[in-house]
């Protein structure tokens, strides 16, 4: 009788389950956070070629 309520108590355990579905968030906040990242570095190295095309305009380059 015990082998039934051990099946039983595994099977309404949820623990593992919650677990997967963080682990779920987790990671589609770091793809958020990664894709932003992306964004903001391209944006980044075109202000700086700006920069560069700008100053070596002005200093007859």
């Amino acid at each position: 009788m015990s082998f039934f309520k051990t099946l039983r108590k595994i099977r309404s355990n949820e623990k593992g389950a919650t677990a997967v579905e963080y682990g779920l968030i987790v990671s589609l906040i770091v793809i958020a956070i990664l894709g932003s990242l992306r964004a903001v570095a391209d944006e980044n190295t075109g202000l700086w070629a700006r920069v560069q095309s700008a100053v070596t305009e002005v200093m007859g380059g």
